[in-house]
């Protein structure tokens, strides 16, 4: 993959964001990093991790900024950050670099925060940075009618979750490359072998995910399947927690947070054109979606049932993590790990 290609598309077809006045976009910068500083306190006390760490400094970016950070993680994440390739696989590694930053521009107007595990922080040096991209998080206040402050606060709530998350459990990050390099490895199968192994797929009375995941499932080898369902749960897991945390904390530092919520959730469940339901499908987005709903109703029962303190025992390892079949039903895992 050219990376530079995908950082160069991406920028360029990146959309500018809402109209603001200087003073406002300065103004909501400065107000995404302080949130991000007062977010550390109560998550750290809800979650009981990260207790005595530094507390690093958040970047609020815009979308050009963000695709270019995506690009860097993605190319770290993937070990691709070495030499450009030449000859013929540097036409391919061009293309792959245009689609790349295709995707990268749409996500670009969608994303409202992230934690990068993969890119060192500019400031301490240190791995992991927290990413805020500015001109969304003032869209969205604005589309849902909501107090800005309150809400820059509600969204930093589940970003810094992500960050405390990893900076508690450095072995999350080399958990999440292991699978990765499964996934992305040469398996050596022959295109012959490929379609023998997809058409015995389809005739297979083996249950299959549906939409982008059924695909998946079908296109990737037993063992590459796994290493991806490994990291869909994994996925579920850390949103979940995200979202249960900032229900707990945000009562008591978000005044206007059952609105914000509500609205929120309107606007996930709201309808879709056939074109943007495609393209959601296309990108995963509906499977992020349930990631949210499903890892929030399993943090919430295990935490119900046995307390933050018990349930900070799904941290300990990767054995301890969820399984596909505890997920939906979070007493399995109660009974198995606990």
């Amino acid at each position: 993959m050219d990376w530079g290609t995908a950082a160069s598309v991406g920028r360029r077809l990146a959309k500018g964001g809402p109209k603001v006045t200087t003073y406002t976009w300065e103004q909501a910068r400065a107000e995404l990093v302080a949130a991000a500083a007062t977010a550390e306190k109560p998550v750290r006390e809800v979650t009981g991790l990260a207790d005595g760490l530094a507390v690093p400094v958040a970047q609020a970016l815009d979308r050009k900024e963000w695709v270019t950070a995506a690009t860097s993680s993605m190319s770290a994440m993937l070990g691709e950050d070495g030499d450009s390739p030449t000859g013929l696989s540097a036409i391919t590694a061009r293309v792959g670099g245009v689609q790349a930053g295709g995707l990268l521009a749409v996500l670009s107007s969608a994303i409202l925060g992230q934690y990068d595990p993969f890119s060192i922080d500019p400031v301490s040096g240190e791995l992991g940075v927290l990413l805020l991209v500015t001109p969304n998080i003032i869209a969205t206040e604005r589309a849902l009618h909501v107090v800005p402050q309150d809400f820059r606060l509600w969204v930093c709530l589940h970003e810094v979750t992500h960050r405390v998350q990893f900076s508690a459990n450095p072995w999350l990050r080399d958990y999440m490359l292991d699978n990765i390099a499964v996934l992305t490895r040469d398996t050596g199968e022959s295109s012959a072998e490929i379609i023998a192994r997809l058409t015995a797929a389809v005739r297979s009375d083996r249950p299959r995910e549906k939409g982008v995941l059924g695909m998946m499932q079908l296109l990737q080898t037993p063992e590459q399947y796994d290493a991806f369902t490994r990291m869909m749960m994994l996925g579920t897991l850390l949103e979940g927690h995200a979202d249960h945390v900032m229900d707990a904390v945000g009562p008591d530092y978000v005044p206007s947070v059952e609105r914000i919520r509500e609205a929120f959730d309107q606007r996930r469940q709201r309808p879709q054109n056939p074109v943007q339901r495609l393209l959601r499908a296309l990108m995963g987005m509906d499977a992020k979606l349930a990631q949210y709903i499903r890892g929030k109703a399993f943090v919430d029962e295990v935490v119900e049932k046995v307390g933050m303190s018990r349930f900070n025992t799904v941290w300990s390892n990767p054995h301890t993590l969820p399984r596909p079949d505890e997920i939906d039903e979070p007493q399995r895992w109660i009974d198995r790990v606990l």
